[in-house]
């Protein structure tokens, strides 16, 4: 039953992922961008813990802490680099 359960989590998760990579790509503006592609290391974080469930490695999921805290250090990058105005180009 467990075997089912995580199959079908892996399709929701690839779902995601598919639209989420719509969006990065057809998105209109930067700040949209920035979101997808937050969207996109949340979903690798969850494609990391739902492996660590799956094979029973629980260093999988000090894994997806780092990517998490990766991606939430890039998300203030971004927003910080959006607040300012974009590239200066003085």
């Amino acid at each position: 039953m467990l075997n089912i359960v995580i199959n079908i989590v892996y399709l929701m998760l690839s779902l995601a992922l598919l639209f989420a990579f719509i969006r990065l790509t057809r998105g209109p503006s930067l700040p949209d961008r920035v979101v997808a592609l937050e969207l996109i290391a949340s979903v690798v974080v969850g494609y990391v813990g739902v492996h660590a469930i799956d094979t029973g490695v629980a260093s999988f999921l000090d894994v997806a802490i780092v990517v998490a805290l990766t991606a939430f250090l890039a998300a203030i990058g971004f927003a910080r680099f959006v607040e300012r105005g974009g590239v200066n180009h003085d």
